[in-house]
């Protein structure tokens, strides 16, 4: 089962917001032995997020969608995912009570006047639990307004003060027998006078030599910031897979830069840093 993640809002698109839900994801995942297979961007705009929810939805990956789960008008998610399974909307029962149960939390100590769960605005918040059938919630410790998921996709706020932690909650209560199953291993370097077409044919013989070992090659044209060395135009090349076959597909790579010609500073891949 792949993971993936589908941020949703026009504010990130537009640059309003700058998204951080990417990188967390991220890290999330890799500090529990998990990747991130794909990540998608969407702007509100319920066609294009129905269809993207319905090719997700079809794929069996575990997906994590932020954003658009209020009650607003640009509000969307919601709609469209039981849109996408062809259900209806309903209001879950857990939900509504936790809803409830915050209106009362916000309703001002002291006040001479009860909690009139009633009026128009407390039944309007309601809608905040409105999900697809079948729906079950993920619990937001932050305001007690609950995400949601049906089957391996999971709803939440666009807010990361809410939707980290339910996004966590999500992976050790709900995927804890994936955390760390499969081993894997990076390792890299940087190469200095080598142009990537030259090492193409190394990376190609490493991949078929290695089966299940993928080589990454990330140019760059100088790190001025990063300074020393950097600043020239290099590469980092590497391996990632399984760790044996890793430390060994490695050992040939950098055998197979050091014919080509290439200048190499060997590197931490999860420091960033020369070896």
């Amino acid at each position: 089962m792949a993971f993936g993640v589908i941020i949703i809002g026009d504010e990130i698109l537009s640059g309003r917001r700058t998204d951080k839900h990417l990188q967390k994801v991220i890290e999330l995942l890799t500090a529990r032995g998990l990747s991130l297979a794909w990540a998608e961007y969407i702007g509100d705009e319920p066609e294009r997020i129905t269809a993207t929810l319905r090719r997700s939805f079809a794929s069996g990956d575990i997906v994590f969608s932020t954003g658009g789960i209020g009650a607003t008008p640009d509000d969307h998610t919601r709609q469209c995912a039981a849109a996408a399974l062809d259900v209806p909307l309903e209001l879950h029962p857990e939900a509504a009570e936790l809803i409830r149960e915050r209106i009362r939390d916000m309703h001002p100590a002291g006040s001479p006047h009860p909690v009139d769960l009633n009026l128009p605005e407390n039944q309007h918040r309601l809608n905040m639990g409105v999900f697809p059938r079948g729906a079950s919630i993920i619990p937001n410790g932050y305001n007690k307004i609950p995400g949601f998921s049906v089957g391996d996709h999971h709803f939440m706020p666009g807010f990361p003060v809410m939707a980290w932690p339910m996004i966590e909650w999500v992976l050790d209560t709900k995927y804890a027998d994936l955390h760390h199953q499969t081993p894997h291993a990076e390792r890299s370097l940087f190469v200095f006078e080598l142009p990537e077409s030259t090492l193409t044919p190394l990376m190609e013989k490493i991949e078929a030599d290695f089966p299940g070992v993928r080589v990454f090659s990330l140019p760059s044209v100088g790190d001025a910031e990063r300074g020393g060395v950097f600043a020239r135009r290099h590469i980092d090349l590497g391996v990632k897979g399984e760790p044996e076959a890793v430390a060994a597909a490695f050992v040939k790579l950098r055998e197979g830069v050091h014919l080509l010609g290439g200048d190499i500073v060997e590197a931490d891949t999860l420091q960033g840093k020369p070896a």
